[in-house]
């Protein structure tokens, strides 16, 4: 499985609006791709200069689902956030191959 994973630092005067949209809207419409079977967003703790700082995490049965999504579905959804939400977030992406899992 493959963790697909965004983190945004998002301006601190908007942050509330911005995670009811995703919460709402973007990441619902993530998952309706078909390509992820799992999502998650979390608070980033740690000292923020500019903003308040999300990773949305999204986990793919494999690398060929990923590969569907950036093709075919990211380009829209990203467009669609960066028009949102122009010159107030910062974004990096990160893919890393699940080994195991351990849960109590």
């Amino acid at each position: 499985m493959i963790l697909y994973n965004v983190t945004v630092s998002i301006d601190p005067t908007i942050h509330e609006e911005w995670l009811e949209w995703m919460k709402v809207k973007h990441i619902p419409d993530v998952m309706s791709t078909g390509c992820f079977i799992e999502a998650r967003i979390s608070r980033v703790h740690g000292e923020e200069e500019n903003g308040l700082t999300f990773a949305m995490s999204y986990v793919a049965p494999s690398q060929a689902h990923i590969d569907q999504y950036q093709k075919l579905h990211a380009p829209a959804l990203q467009q669609e956030h960066s028009a949102k939400y122009e010159g107030r977030f910062a974004a990096f992406r990160t893919m890393l191959t699940i080994l195991e899992e351990f849960r109590s």
